[in-house]
């Protein structure tokens, strides 16, 4: 049985956050990016030459000082290019906060949202970039319970969803929790938004239960590849929807039956599901009010449902924003360790090259499949 959960709330409303926007997943979506292929190598050809060219950043170090540390930031909105490596203030935790020493930082498609301004929440430029993070408490401001100086964490740095491409990066007391202890930090810093996402949509949203039927769309990204496991933990039988080369892996994770987009219809072959969890979006979301039964859920990660077709279906539907705290954190760090739940690292990079990271959220370079990670010391 699971612990309870503060209720959810909009704090962090970063609305166009594709936090599920690993892979495409619609018959229009693939035939885009393979129209765009030609397009994308030109790119990543003029891109390698504009990076070849640029001056050498600062590496990472302890500091010069105690008193500075490097960090990404963003002094306008724009292309990766825009991120400059910097050394900066280090900052000083106020009330309810934490400074952690930054052992890696996770990357995600809303860091690159973040990045080209295009944030639903203002945000103050200049700006360091990322929101997940592990690391070791070196700080506290006032008001902090239940941690310690020393202690191994992660989570999220705050509402914002900024800040964890650096040395060392404040982060609010309540948006993180004690690190796994089997993980290593880099595979800590790849979990937070993405396993809290996937137990929103699933428990607190769908309110699934055990025995009852969910379809999960963009089943092999990374909050899919959560919402497989945690559902399957809760006896919560999944239809999951994949492109073929991914249904070994999310056979592996525990989907009872796993379709091919490309080549099924899901629509034609699922009815009176209980709950749509849908991380793909666009026409894929609209054809899914028709495999759940009336009174059905559609929760969705990635975009505000069409509410018409809704109701039209007799079904609910809604679209949320992930709200990390300490209770959910804890909670997955305890599957975690207790070998329930697994995390996937598609690839990590030194901090000094965040830059190449956001190339791949961009696609000038190869998306990995799995969670991207800066390293910023070695572990």
């Amino acid at each position: 049985m699971r612990p309870p959960l503060p209720p959810f709330t909009e704090v962090n409303a970063i609305e166009k956050f594709r936090l599920a926007g690993d892979a495409p997943n619609s018959r229009d979506e693939v035939a885009g990016e393979r129209g765009a292929a030609a397009t994308e190598r030109a790119k990543l050809n003029v891109v390698e030459d504009q990076m070849a060219a640029s001056s050498i950043v600062p590496e990472v170090s302890e500091g010069r000082t105690h008193s500075t540390m490097m960090a990404w930031r963003v002094h306008e909105f724009g292309p990766p290019e825009v991120m400059s490596f910097e050394r900066v203030p280090r900052p000083e935790p106020g009330p309810g906060e934490i400074l952690v020493k930054v052992e890696a930082a996770g990357v995600g498609p809303w860091d690159g949202w973040i990045r080209a301004g295009r944030s639903a929440l203002p945000q103050p430029l200049p700006l360091t970039l990322g929101s997940d993070l592990s690391g070791e408490i070196v700080a506290m401001g006032p008001g902090v319970s239940g941690l310690q100086v020393g202690d191994q964490v992660y989570g999220v740095t705050n509402p914002q969803f900024i800040g964890a491409y650096a040395e060392y990066a404040l982060a609010s007391a309540a948006m993180v929790s004690l690190k796994p202890t089997s993980l290593t930090f880099v595979e800590a810093a790849s979990v937070p938004v993405i396993s809290v996402t996937a137990w929103q949509a699933l428990f607190d949203h769908a309110q699934l239960k055990a025995g009852q039927t969910a379809v999960i769309h963009g089943a092999a990204g990374n909050v899919g590849a959560y919402a497989v496991q945690l559902a399957r933990r809760a006896g919560v039988r999944t239809i999951a929807t994949v492109a073929v080369d991914d249904i070994p892996l999310v056979r592996g994770l525990g989907a009872d039956t796993v379709i091919d987009y490309r080549t099924r219809r899901f629509e034609e072959e699922v009815r009176d599901a209980d709950a749509v969890i849908d991380l793909v979006g666009g026409e894929t979301q609209n054809r899914s009010f028709r495999v759940l039964r009336r009174g059905g859920k559609l929760i969705s990660a990635v975009s505000r449902p069409d509410q018409h077709l809704a109701e039209s279906h007799g079904v609910e539907s809604a679209f949320f924003l992930v709200n990390v705290t300490s209770p959910y954190l804890a909670e997955i760090a305890r599957l975690i360790d207790d070998g329930k739940l697994r995390t996937k690292v598609g690839a990590v990079l030194p901090l000094a090259d965040a830059r190449a990271a956001h190339f791949m959220l961009e696609r000038v370079r190869p998306l990995p499949k799995g969670k991207i990670v800066l390293a910023v010391r070695e572990s």
